[in-house]
């Protein structure tokens, strides 16, 4: 083991987890705004704690379209949830990644002795990111406010021009990369043509994911993670909503591309769903453990991050993956189980054929001698990912760690891998271990 993986050995314990069910946009904004949904995740986690929410120490949330009336919403669900005031908390931003990154910085402020004690987690509720006024509109309102006298309004009226008034959607706008001017879904289409991705793969992988979220709700392998959301008009929310339980390969084939027509090949339905969600960890050393007689989920390490070209970013995970495994001076088969969070079909399957590709790693990662190896699909997102359960992005991070540990204590497995791509070209991956 290298001397920076040794400073890394005091254990850092998930000792417990809970998260909201991933609610689908389906085109309006859902009820909830992000700090609902972070409250009604937190809430249940720590009424079943043996201790008072004031015995945190440190409250870390990654977000990245929190609303204007929640900024730094970290410390809005903290003192909603009832922490102490005094208590420090603070928001983080590493696009999909933002989950991963809040656990990341809470295991190293834990291993660095800075506290024993702190809930770290993400949040997004995607279907409420704001709509913009154009520039051009700006600077009218501008002049029309500093217009004195009645005449001057109505000439500012005449500079008005109708285009202007459209307004710019953030959403859209925050999933283009400012760098390459391409969409996350036209990085998926370029991966898709450097690996030889066809449309039918792509939609076989979706089905998939789909049949498996069926299943595991179907045997109700959630329940130990999700807490239900209550709906003011009084229904209950209790699992993901993005399940397509009549989904098959000839509904998939009829879905037009989305973001290279019309030749294109990425769809809806072979991308992740746009989705609202919130899922908080709550982690801790040794001494709190025991001074509390907790009984970890397991354990985690800080998080290993690579950058790569932008629009190759869907390929994040495969260097995050590299280091990761090198740093911890790990075998490729001594993984059980692998979450890759499914931005799209084809950045899941060119992950896996990078992995497995001599050239690519050779060429790609450092001058690696050989590659890394095939994952087996039967070990990769066994419960479903992003294209059936959603991903709001500030969670997912957040979501697939939690989930992996929970996978370990069902199947009585030692090491699992968690990763993501990060829009902007970079990836982040973490190691969860069975205690």
């Amino acid at each position: 083991m290298n001397n920076r993986a040794k400073s890394k050995q005091s254990p850092v314990y998930v000792v417990d987890g809970c998260r909201t069910p991933f609610l689908t946009t389906r085109g309006r904004a859902n009820p909830f705004s992000a700090a609902d949904l972070a409250v009604a995740a937190g809430r249940p986690l720590l009424l079943r704690q043996p201790f008072e929410a004031d015995a945190i120490e440190e409250v870390i949330l990654g977000c990245v379209i929190p609303a204007s009336d929640e900024v730094n919403i970290a410390r809005v669900a903290s003192l909603r949830l009832g922490c102490d005031i005094k208590t420090p908390a603070w928001t983080v931003q590493r696009n999909c990644a933002s989950g991963m990154q809040a656990l990341d910085t809470a295991v190293r402020n834990i291993q660095g002795g800075h506290a024993g004690l702190i809930l770290a987690g993400g949040v997004e509720a995607m279907s409420r990111a704001p709509l913009q006024w154009r520039p051009k509109l700006v600077e009218w309102f501008a002049g029309w406010l500093k217009a004195k006298s009645l005449k001057d309004k109505i000439r500012s009226l005449g500079r008005l021009s109708l285009k202007d008034l459209r307004p710019v959607i953030t959403l859209l706008k925050g999933l283009t990369d400012p760098s390459t001017g391409l969409s996350m879904g036209q990085t998926a289409e370029e991966l898709a043509y450097e690996f030889a991705i066809d449309r039918q793969a792509m939609d076989r992988y979706a089905l998939r994911s789909q049949n498996r979220l069926a299943k595991a709700q179907k045997e109700q392998l959630f329940n130990g993670e999700i807490t239900p959301l209550f709906s003011p008009d009084g229904s209950v929310i209790n699992q993901d909503q993005g399940l397509h339980p009549n989904s098959n390969m000839e509904k998939l084939a009829k879905l037009k591309p989305v973001f290279d027509r019309p030749t294109g090949m990425v769809t809806a339905g072979n991308s992740a769903q746009v989705t609202d969600g919130a899922c908080w960890l709550l982690l801790a050393n040794a001494e709190t453990v025991e001074r509390w007689n907790l009984t970890p989920l397991g354990k985690i390490t800080p998080a290993s991050w690579a950058g790569i070209k932008p629009e190759q970013m869907g390929l994040g995970p495969v260097h995050a993956i590299n280091s990761l495994l090198n740093e911890y001076e790990l075998p490729f088969d001594s993984v059980d189980y692998w979450e890759i969070n499914e931005a799209f079909a084809a950045q899941v399957i060119a992950c896996t054929e990078a992995l497995d590709s001599r050239s690519y790693c050779e060429n790609e990662l450092n001058g690696r001698d050989k590659p890394w190896g095939k994952i087996d699909h039967e070990r990769l997102n066994v419960d479903g990912g992003a294209i059936s359960i959603g991903h709001p992005v500030g969670a997912s991070g957040a979501r697939i760690v939690l989930h992996m540990l929970h996978l370990l204590h069902r199947t009585k497995t030692k090491r699992g891998v968690a990763a993501l791509c990060i829009g902007g070209g970079q990836g982040g991956a973490m190691l969860a271990e069975a205690v």
